[in-house]
């Protein structure tokens, strides 16, 4: 293998007596990181054989820290820049909702004569899993390592492109670094997205086979090989989707250790489906690495935030390699996934030792930096603000998109939005004024994070597009199993197994049965564990089983990991259970339809079942209920029983409402006017956590506001209406028609008629705070359509469209609801 590495060249308290916000009078009528690593010569870094992972790690440069959130973008200020048009997506670790791992179904079952109950599908699955788990630790003792160079190319193309020349991109590191050992280049818009193209995908194999066809000419120039057959590159895969495409390059000598190419696509255009908008994907086994290139053009416009993340989520979540069992099998034995996946044939984005995202991500600067400042900044290489600004970074910080995945520092001006033919951005006047922003983009994820370096991050100047190129090279660690060695230890795993699987039945203990969580506060995450331990002679499968006539393994407020394992002898693992109170939850124990008591059956493969009892006490809040159930109690809410019997008992529920509106909605926005409108970034900047939280729990009790910062009420507050369990607007009340300056006063009368009294009464009382905070504009900066933006994000609700037509439709009704908010802003009465 040695010979084949190319060598790099040498060298180098509440009062409202004088408050114009005192509570109304009660009406019952009428409603980055700025890192920048070290790598030494690069040179020195190859054709080393380094044996083990933590002996070249010295080598390695200390791993780049995540850049704290920039500190004048709150979480209510990103999420009010998504368009309509795409649904949010969930912000987890892996992108989507996570599921309890049920490994076997219960139809497996089988009973034995005195009552055990035994699942060979289940137990198999186990034991292979614990086998894993023993090869993976022991990796390094069957694997040799080695350093190798990827480039990594994207660019948008804006369906340009002819014969220049694409050295100056492709091959512009070489005489520093030394060709690469892999070359991966992925386009965006190589043909127009209109309506026929991406229909009927009439140009793209065309104008894939062209580009890629000039990438080889360009890699395999007389001036790159020498004439030298070893040094030229051959092409190992492409996959195009419409404008998109992604193609995958290696040296020679390197073509007979590549095996398990797969491709794959995911459209997340038009109608969620489409090609104008989506990824292509490429994998392999390069060595005995498994590397995943991934090549995306996400959703475009500056304040379509959540389409983005919407369409990261769905890429990451849809994208699939089907490259057989045997393919699966061999990585598992070379303990190269992160889990075992064993009994499938395809593999995921992140079940890869290393995976690279590119492309035009299409994240810009955010919206609170104007237009002609982001062009000032840039065209003076001043980008600091910019940086800090930049959206991408701004969600990765906040933990909304790309969790995990690292990315180099920005070093290099907007890629985005130039003239074509020119390196100036665009400011002509027959065309809009666009902000530039970085929206071409490399990321990566590396299981091991000590076997990736980024060498450079920089853009080409090549300008026939209105974007620039961007590339990067990395140094990666690639693994070589010796199969002898790794039979061996397998050998050695399965004897030790064997030993303890020949004796009787399995036996554990469990330190205990009944968790009792205590009080639970909303929005608040509480673990607690379970210790087992292996008390038998023999090997301990454990799974937790769903509930007879049940499919989940427990409650959704109720999550466990892990949910199988197994234990030899004297081992003892630790299983914990966490409960969290979300929105859904909270609204299920307020109306009673739930109460924080489940159980859960863990049960011994070949042996008995286990009984948990979980169980908690719901410290009620006003956050996840309802405007109506509010305005009910004057009391705080925390002191209202859950208990419909004991509530009934404590209060006449015949009653009318007690308020015009939620004393909680009264008291903080009492507090946010005291604190001062006047300040600069109000609801930009974001609150401190520690004190939203604390917001909370005065509002739920009744306690005083402490001295908190004006910044975390109004976090607190967008909190309160976003999460209340119905939202003051309902999406029936959304105009279906077109909004113009004729009709708009008729459709915001009929707007306000049609509110139920409550909901009437919070949308006047909220409306009217925000023209008074727009009043002091010139000391908090905010605009109207910001404020209108923020009002639909905390009173309007999540429409849902009724097939393709509503859901086409709702883009344009959620618009015409923006207009109608903008207009209670500046109107001269309501």
């Amino acid at each position: 293998m040695d010979n084949n590495w190319m060598n790099a060249p040498g060298g180098s308290n509440n009062s409202a007596a004088n408050n114009r916000w005192a509570a109304p009078a009660r009406n019952d009528q009428q409603p980055t990181n700025n890192y920048v690593p070290n790598y030494g010569n690069p040179s020195q870094m190859i054709n080393q054989n380094y044996g083990a992972p933590h002996q070249h790690q010295q080598q390695l440069p200390p791993q780049r820290q995540q850049a704290p959130p920039p500190r004048s973008v709150s979480n209510i200020s990103s999420a009010s820049h998504s368009s309509a048009a795409a649904p949010p997506a969930t912000p987890t670790t892996s992108q989507k909702a996570p599921t309890d791992p049920i490994i076997a179904d219960r139809a497996g079952d089988e009973e034995t004569e005195d009552g055990r109950i035994r699942n060979k599908e289940a137990a198999s699955k186990i034991r292979d899993a614990w086998i894993y788990k023993q090869i993976r630790a022991r990796q390094d003792e069957f694997t040799t390592y080695q350093q190798g160079r990827i480039f990594v190319g994207t660019w948008n193309v804006n369906a340009k492109g002819k014969d220049e020349n694409l050295s100056s991109w492709l091959c512009a590191d070489w005489h520093q670094y030394g060709p690469p050992d892999i070359v991966v280049v992925g386009f965006q818009e190589m043909v127009d997205l209109n309506a026929v193209n991406v229909a009927v995908e009439n140009k793209s194999q065309q104008r894939s086979q062209f580009w890629v066809d000039r990438i080889r000419s360009t890699l395999n120039s007389r001036e790159n090989t020498m004439g030298d057959p070893m040094r030229a590159y051959t092409q190992l895969a492409v996959k195009y989707l419409v404008g998109l495409l992604v193609c995958v390059f290696v040296k020679a000598p390197h073509k007979p250790r590549l095996k398990y190419v797969g491709t794959d696509s995911v459209g997340v255009g038009v109608m969620g489906v489409m090609g104008n908008k989506g990824g292509v994907s490429i994998r392999l086994q390069f060595y005995d690495t498994t590397l995943c290139f991934v090549c995306t053009h996400l959703a475009a416009h500056r304040e379509n935030v959540a389409g983005r993340n919407a369409d990261f989520a769905n890429v990451f979540s849809k994208t699939s390699f089907e490259i057989g069992e045997e393919a699966v099998s061999e990585v598992i034995r070379s303990g190269s996934l992160n889990k075992l996946s064993a009994g499938t044939s395809s593999v995921g984005i992140s079940e890869h030792d290393i995976s690279f995202w590119f492309g035009d991500l299409n994240y810009r600067v955010d919206e609170s930096i104007p237009t002609e400042r982001v062009l000032e900044l840039s065209k003076a290489n001043q980008l600091s603000e910019l940086i800090e600004q930049d959206q991408l970074n701004v969600e990765r910080a906040q933990g909304r998109v790309f969790q995990d995945w690292e990315e180099g520092q920005l070093a290099f001006k907007p890629t985005y939005k130039y003239q074509p033919g020119t390196d100036l951005y665009e400011e002509r006047p027959d065309k809009k004024l666009r902000a530039p922003a970085w929206c071409d983009r490399i990321l990566w994820l590396a299981q091991e994070p000590g076997h990736v370096s980024q060498l450079n991050y920089v853009r080409s100047e090549i300008n026939f597009s209105d974007h620039k190129p961007v590339m990067s090279t990395f140094l990666v660690t690639i693994k070589d199993v010796v199969l002898s060695k790794r039979m061996q230890v397998y050998k050695e795993v399965i004897r030790l197994l064997d030993t303890f699987e020949n004796n009787s039945l399995p036996m554990v203990s469990l330190d205990r049965i009944k968790l009792d969580f205590g009080e639970v506060r909303y929005d608040q995450r509480v673990t607690l564990p379970i210790i087992i331990t292996n008390t038998g002679k023999v090997v301990a499968p454990f799974r937790l089983v769903p509930k007879l006539e049940e499919e989940a393994l427990c409650k959704p407020w109720v999550t466990v990991s892990p949910a199988y394992g197994m234990l030899i002898p004297g081992e003892q693992t630790e299983i914990e259970v966490t409960i969290a109170i979300n929105n859904a939850t909270a609204h299920a124990l307020n109306t009673s339809r739930e109460v924080l008591e489940d159980s859960l059956i863990l049960r011994l493969e070949n042996g008995r079942d286990y009984y948990i009892s979980v169980s908690g006490k719901y410290a009620r809040s006003c956050f996840g209920m309802s405007v109506d159930d509010l305005v009910l109690y004057t009391d705080p809410i925390r002191a209202v029983p859950l208990d419909p019997i004991l509530r009934a008992e404590k209060y006449d529920i015949n009653t009318k409402a007690a308020m015009c509106v939620p004393k909680e909605l009264w008291r903080i926005i009492d507090a946010i006017y005291e604190r001062g409108l006047d300040e600069r970034d109000l609801f930009s900047t974001p609150g401190n956590p520690d004190e939203v939280y604390q917001i909370r729990e005065c509002l739920d009790t009744g306690a005083p506001f402490g001295n908190f910062s004006v910044h975390s009420m109004t976090e607190a507050l967008q909190s309160f209406l976003s999460n209340l369990s119905s939202p003051v607007v309902p999406s029936s009340l959304f105009p279906t028609l077109d909004i113009d300056a004729q009709n708009i006063q008729s459709f915001a009368r009929k707007f306000l008629e049609d509110m139920p009294p409550i909901q009437y009464n919070v949308f006047i009382y909220t409306v009217s705070f925000f023209r008074e905070v727009l009043s002091h504009r010139q000391g908090n900066r905010l605009s109207p359509a910001r404020i209108a933006r923020i009002c639909c994000t905390c009173l309007v609700s999540s429409a849902q469209g009724n097939g393709e037509e509503g859901a086409e439709s709702l883009p344009k009704r959620r618009g015409n609801m923006q207009q109608i908010m903008l207009h209670f802003l500046e109107t001269n009465s309501i």
